[in-house]
């Protein structure tokens, strides 16, 4: 009996011992894959912290050197038209805009005093938006300041703004600006205060847009109703004349055709070569006969929607007609069609994008039950997360 007792004790005692083993060998096996999990968590947040690290290197490069693949190392302090001084303008086969960024450069909205086109036989560049003296302007986009300057019989105290995106904004008759030249800026910082400075006859905000130094219609841009972009992506074409390159811009099937002015032009001359008449010319530009057409000018040639399009230009321009230049509202919003070669240009477009202004007290539940969407979906519109920090005045996308 003793025997078998001591038997059964030391069977338990084996047993134990064997189960504290398998016991020991399983929390090793748990704490190395436990170690194997953390180890490849910490790999994948410092590839997340790399990456991170280089978009904002990318972003900040972008910054340093706003849109340097269309203007090169075309950087002065002087003339708001960077190529002015004679540098050759190297025009690409199509640009795209990002204006997804885009922040409206008052507080508020306001009215439109002044619209872009002839006024007084002169080119209004811009668009005039009511301002009083001492109101914040706000800059439209990231970028980096250009020129900081005055004009008494001009602009008065205005800037330049290169932006990554290509375009340049200009803001005129400011009482101070905030910022220096070769400052870096982003989109919605406070820029200058609004004034009565220079060629002006009330306080007001004088807005410009331009690409490659050729004056764009902003309100072809911006919708300044609701204070944001009409599209996110715009797409500059360049139209081809009898296989040769051009310097005609057009993002539809109606366009301008604009003529930079070279030394012996006349109105008759230019007339002639674009198969209009004088009289046209001078409606189109707000000019007469007699007026002096300054060397560098672009002349608008043909109006948007006229039967001047792609082909009669085509019979109509010398093989000289590198000379002409896109302005304005050459470069107006895109059609699908615009686009069938462009397909990441295409997808923008192809309905036309609804935005709300952000305003105190906003949140993104709030907002998504307005427009009958959801905060996933307003988060994966606007590449942010849900606990983001809506700031008020900003732009965002609901559709």
């Amino acid at each position: 009996m003793v025997s078998a007792v001591q038997a059964n004790a030391q069977t338990e005692q084996e047993t134990s011992k064997e189960i504290r083993h398998i016991n020991k060998k399983m929390a090793n096996q748990v704490s190395e894959l436990m170690a194997d999990r953390v180890g490849f968590k910490k790999d994948l947040e410092l590839k997340e912290l790399a990456a991170i690290n280089e978009k904002a290197e990318l972003a900040k490069e972008s910054l340093m050197f706003p849109a340097d693949e269309l203007y090169g190392s075309t950087w002065e302090n002087q003339w708001v038209d960077p190529f002015r001084g004679g540098t050759a303008v190297t025009f690409p086969d199509s640009c795209a805009i990002d204006c997804t960024s885009f922040f409206f450069p008052l507080d508020s909205m306001t009215r439109i005093t002044s619209k872009y086109g002839p006024r007084r036989r002169r080119m209004h560049k811009g668009i005039d938006l009511k301002v009083q003296i001492g109101d914040t302007i706000h800059a439209a986009f990231d970028g980096k300041v250009r020129i900081r300057s005055f004009e008494r019989r001009g602009y008065g105290n205005y800037l330049v703004i290169r932006h990554p995106n290509g375009l340049e904004t200009i803001y005129g008759h400011l009482s101070k600006a905030l910022v220096d030249v070769n400052q870096i800026v982003h989109a919605g910082d406070p820029i200058a205060l609004g004034g009565n400075t220079g060629r002006s006859t009330g306080s007001h905000l004088h807005f410009e847009t331009r690409f490659l130094g050729q004056a764009i219609n902003p309100a072809e841009i911006i919708d300044f109703e609701n204070s944001v972009p009409h599209q996110d992506i715009y797409v500059f074409r360049n139209v081809k004349i009898n296989g040769r390159k051009s310097n005609i811009y057009t993002s539809s099937s109606n366009h301008m055709v604009f003529h930079r002015v070279k030394s012996g032009d006349n109105l008759g001359k230019i007339a002639r070569m674009y198969g209009t008449t004088v009289n046209e010319l001078c409606r189109l530009n707000g000019l007469n006969r007699n007026s002096v057409l300054r060397l560098g000018q672009s002349i608008r040639c043909s109006a948007a929607g006229s039967s001047e399009t792609k082909t009669s230009v085509a019979k109509k321009a010398p093989a000289k007609a590198t000379t002409v230049k896109a302005d304005a509202a050459a470069v107006a919003s895109l059609t699908n069609s615009n686009v069938s070669s462009n397909k990441k240009a295409e997808t923008p477009s192809q309905a036309t994008p609804v935005y709300y202004r952000i305003k105190s007290g906003d949140t993104l539940g709030a907002i998504a039950i307005k427009y009958g969407t959801t905060v996933s979906k307003l988060c994966q519109l606007n590449g942010i997360s849900k606990t983001t920090t809506l700031r008020p005045g900003r732009s965002l996308r609901c559709s």
